[in-house]
């Protein structure tokens, strides 16, 4: 189904304002809807708008959650014109609310017809009518009306005259949404004065949680929050939001708390004809849902706060086989070790960004670059090799992230000590990276190669610059993730499951058992090689 917007374009010649407030409407219009027991579709008349042929365009439709709709199927979409739309027509051409005609009948169903013009102030002043609200009413199960449903009627009415003033629907906050409080969580009449003319039975339930056991009608309801509030300020914000709405101001929601207990306050002015009557409160007890609030709170702190732990304590660890490393004095047992606290450290660092995350998933691009980045500081090689990163991994679930980190961790290291191995050695994923000798410059005191094509002093064409690249794209709900450099490549009859180093069997390991994906080493087409992983994405 398309939306109001994409209708509007379409098929109409409203301008980006016009569809903003119509939108603002449709965002809003439940309470409507709810006040007036009918249903509200929103019409906007068709190109071309003349007379003798206009017709209208339905962009917008609500069912009232308070009566029976008149409607069982969608109207959204549908164009209709001639005698069909007779009072849409009219109120759309005399901008006035259209109450008068006989009932009409949609199959067995009876329904009133209501037609209430949409206007909007453009920027020159001029308040125009834009589309036009149908008030479609199911008469099937009409009865005498309740003082429930007097003082629902007379309010909707009251709303119903500001959407023709063009003041309805209020302004929208920053952060709020529509979804609460509705009609049926709790509604409160107040005079011009701020006393309340009526209130409903939930409504008077909610403030019986704030402490006020007494009836609310005849109270002035400012006065009565602010001293019911646990907190002075909280209740004077209130009692002050309050007052603005009887000015004629729509102010942001506000929650009062009082004796354990917490209520949601939406207050709305009520000004048909542009006159200050009152305001129409919304009250919603919503006392258990800050309770589930609070103790998700408390549980995404805890969880957080157990990631710092493991990151320190991992670090700890590494600092601990760092330590043992450099009193061991056999190469292959220092290298070993040397190996271990790169892999800890890497698994810390996912740790460590999701103690900063609010939930259990993480910005993975951030890893992946302090990974390359350390991967060509710790690899002993004489070449500056660069690390570039392609595409994005974007944000990764937490069991995903941290055996992924350690496969990329190894496959960088790979890359970067067996495809750009010292002068002189040969590449063999297998084997051991050399153990730079005692005065012999590092990883980080070797020149930079030059650039491909660039000369030595003595006219010697020089090897283009080491580089690996990290690619990542998601495609069909599998991240595809690519290492490549431009080394060596692999050694003929390399087999990537036949034995290997402990590096390769980790990857492979991590591949295909928790990540569930696969992993393929191969050579480059171009020269050098390339690790192709692929992980599904999917419900684990």
């Amino acid at each position: 189904m398309s939306t109001l917007r994409d209708l509007a374009e379409e098929h109409t010649d409203l301008g980006p304002a016009d569809i903003d407030h119509l939108t603002r409407l449709a965002g809003d219009w439940q309470l409507l809807s709810d006040l007036s027991f009918a249903d509200l579709l929103l019409w906007v008349p068709v190109r071309p708008r003349a007379a003798e042929s206009r017709s209208f365009l339905c962009v917008a439709q609500v069912r009232p959650t308070t009566a029976p709709t008149a409607y069982q199927d969608d109207q959204v979409g549908k164009i209709v014109g001639g005698p069909e739309v007779a009072h849409l027509d009219i109120a759309y051409v005399q901008g006035r609310i259209w109450r008068e005609g006989d009932p009409v009948w949609y199959g067995d169903t009876p329904a009133r017809h209501e037609a209430i013009p949409v206007r909007l102030r453009g920027e020159d002043e001029n308040i125009e009518v834009i589309a036009v609200i149908g008030r479609d009413t199911n008469l099937s199960t009409a009865r005498t009306p309740s003082q429930l449903e007097l003082n629902y009627l007379t309010t909707a009415d009251d709303l119903a005259q500001m959407v023709n003033d063009g003041t309805f629907p209020p302004p929208r906050h920053q952060g709020e949404t529509t979804s609460a409080p509705r009609v049926g969580d709790g509604l409160i009449r107040l005079d011009a004065g701020g006393k309340v003319t009526y209130a409903s039975p939930n409504a008077q339930s909610a403030y019986r949680r704030l402490g006020f056991s007494a009836h609310l009608v005849g109270e002035e309801l400012s006065v009565l929050s602010k001293r019911l509030a646990t907190d002075p300020l909280e209740g004077t914000d209130a009692a002050e939001r309050i007052l603005t709405s009887l000015r004629g101001e729509s102010p942001a929601r506000k929650e009062v708390e009082a004796r354990g207990a917490t209520v949601l306050m939406r207050a709305l002015p009520l000004m048909p004809a542009g006159v200050p009557i009152g305001a129409l409160v919304l009250v919603r007890d919503v006392t258990e849902v800050r309770r589930r609030d609070r103790a998700l709170m408390t549980k995404d702190a805890t969880i957080r706060e157990i990631h710092h732990r493991v990151k320190n304590n991992l670090q700890t660890v590494a600092a601990l086989l760092r330590l043992q490393a450099r009193r061991v004095d056999l190469p292959e047992a220092r290298m070993a070790l040397q190996e271990s606290v790169r892999r800890v450290a890497s698994i810390a660092l996912v740790h460590e960004t999701l103690s900063m995350s609010s939930d259990e998933a993480v910005e993975f691009d951030g890893i992946v670059d302090r990974v390359a980045t350390a991967a060509t500081e710790v690899a002993a090689t004489e070449i500056t090799v660069k690390m570039r990163r392609e595409g994005t991994f974007g944000v990764l679930p937490a069991e995903i992230a941290t055996s992924l980190v350690m496969v990329l961790n190894e496959l960088l290291i790979n890359a970067v000590e067996h495809g750009f191995p010292a002068r002189g050695e040969e590449s063999d994923p297998s084997a051991h990276p050399r153990e730079p000798a005692a005065g012999e410059p590092g990883p980080l005191e070797s020149a930079p190669e030059p650039s491909a094509g660039e000369a030595d002093p003595l006219g010697t064409l020089r090897e283009p610059s080491a580089e690996v690249v990290v690619s990542a794209h998601r495609f069909r709900k599998q991240l595809h993730v690519t290492v490549a450099d431009n080394g060596q490549g692999l050694p003929e009859g390399f087999q990537a499951d036949a034995g290997g180093r402990l590096g390769l069997q980790i990857v492979r390991a991590l591949a295909t058992g928790e990540l569930r994906g696969s992993i393929e080493l191969r050579n480059r087409a171009g020269g050098g090689t390339e690790a192709v992983l692929v992980v599904p994405l999917g419900k684990r």
